[in-house]
């Protein structure tokens, strides 16, 4: 798996390539905190954690089969995404 970045709106979005499956896996944080133009991370988490918990509430099952990746945070640790 390849390790990248991508910008949008001078948001940085950590994704990974899979060369085996020829599929991209993005982290949903990191987009969200684009979408919302929210600069503080944990803000952005926080505002996923309750969107998934909605969701789950309103029976979509969009959010219980996701798998999560190990990412490159900005300070070189992994974080589970």
């Amino acid at each position: 798996m390849t390790n990248s970045l991508a910008v949008f709106e001078n948001f940085k979005i950590r994704r990974i390539y899979d060369e085996k499956t020829e599929t991209w896996f993005f982290s949903v944080v990191d987009i969200i905190q684009a979408l919302i133009q929210q600069p503080d991370y944990q803000t952005a988490r926080k505002y996923w954690n309750k969107l998934k918990e909605r969701l789950k509430k309103e029976g979509s099952q969009t959010v219980t089969n996701c798998h999560q990746l190990k990412m490159v945070a900005g300070e070189g640790r992994f974080w589970s995404l």
